[in-house]
C-alpha cells in the first residue's frame, strides 16, 4: 500500500504484479497511489499497457507461458473467479486439448459478469472452496477431480476426457470411488460417463476388470 502521500510507489505495484504475470487492476494500482489520469498518462507514454477495462500489465515484465489467464482471471473477478474446465484441464496438463477460450467458473449469485473476447464464464451453485479449488502459480484452479467432473458434464470427448482421467490416476491425483461418488451427486448421464472414462482408463493400463461390475465392487 502506498503512504507517501501524492506520490506513486512504483516498486509496491510492481512486487504485486509480479504475482499476477505482470498485471494488475484500476484498483490495486489506485491503493499503489496511481489515479485514472495517472494510468492512463502511463498507459499513453508505453509504461503500462492496458489489456482489457481496468487491467493493465507492465510493459517491462517479461512474457510468461499461459500469461493471458492472469490477465482474464483480474478481468472477470480475482475474488471470485476459478479456472475451470478445458483451461484448469491445460493447467494441470492433463489431456492434450487445446482450449479455444479460457474459462472460468464463478458463483451463480455473481452479478454484473463481463463480456470478454476469448473468455467464457460458467456459473455454479457447486461449492469453490478449498476441496474444490488449488492455486497454481498465485491463481485459483478447480481440482483435477473438479475439473473431470466439470469437463464430463460439459460434454468434452470421450477420449479427451479418458485419456486425461488416465493421467490424473497414473499420477495419484484420483480416488476412483470418490470420483464415483461425486459424479452420482451430479445425475446418471454424469455418472455413465465418467463410469466409461474409468473403464477406458483401466484398458490403458492393462489391468482391466472382468466387466463393468467387477469395476464398480
Amino acid at each position: 500500500m502506498n503512504d507517501a502521500g501524492d506520490r506513486p510507489d512504483r516498486a509496491g505495484l510492481f512486487q504485486l504484479a509480479t504475482e499476477q504475470r505482470g498485471y494488475f487492476t484500476t484498483a490495486q494500482a489506485r491503493d499503489y497511489g496511481y489515479s485514472r489520469s495517472l494510468l492512463a498518462h502511463h498507459a499513453k507514454t508505453g509504461t503500462f499497457q492496458r489489456v482489457h477495462t481496468g487491467i493493465y500489465r507492465f510493459r517491462d515484465y517479461p512474457s510468461t507461458p499461459r500469461e493471458e489467464l492472469a490477465a482474464a482471471w483480474l478481468a472477470v473477478g480475482k475474488d471470485v473467479a476459478v479456472v475451470s474446465h478445458e483451461s484448469a484441464l491445460e493447467q494441470w496438463d492433463l489431456g492434450d486439448l487445446i482450449p479455444e477460450t479460457v474459462h472460468f467458473s464463478v458463483p451463480r449469485t455473481r452479478r454484473r459478469l463481463p463480456c470478454l473476447p476469448g473468455v467464457t464464464i460458467h456459473t455454479t451453485t457447486r461449492p469453490l472452496d478449498r476441496e474444490n479449488v488449488q492455486m497454481l502459480e498465485g491463481i485459483p484452479v478447480t481440482t483435477p477431480a473438479r475439473t473431470l467432473l466439470d469437463v464430463a458434464q460439459a460434454n468434452v470427448a470421450p477420449d479427451q476426457l479418458g485419456f486425461a482421467l488416465y493421467q490424473a490416476i497414473t499420477r495419484g491425483w484420483i480416488d476412483r470411488d470418490a470420483l464415483r461418488v461425486q459424479a452420482a451427486r451430479r445425475g446418471p448421464r454424469v455418472a455413465r460417463i465418467i463410469d466409461g472414462a474409468l473403464l477406458g482408463s483401466c484398458q490403458r493400463m492393462r489391468a482391466c476388470p472382468a466387466s463393468r461390475a467387477s469395476l464398480r465392487a
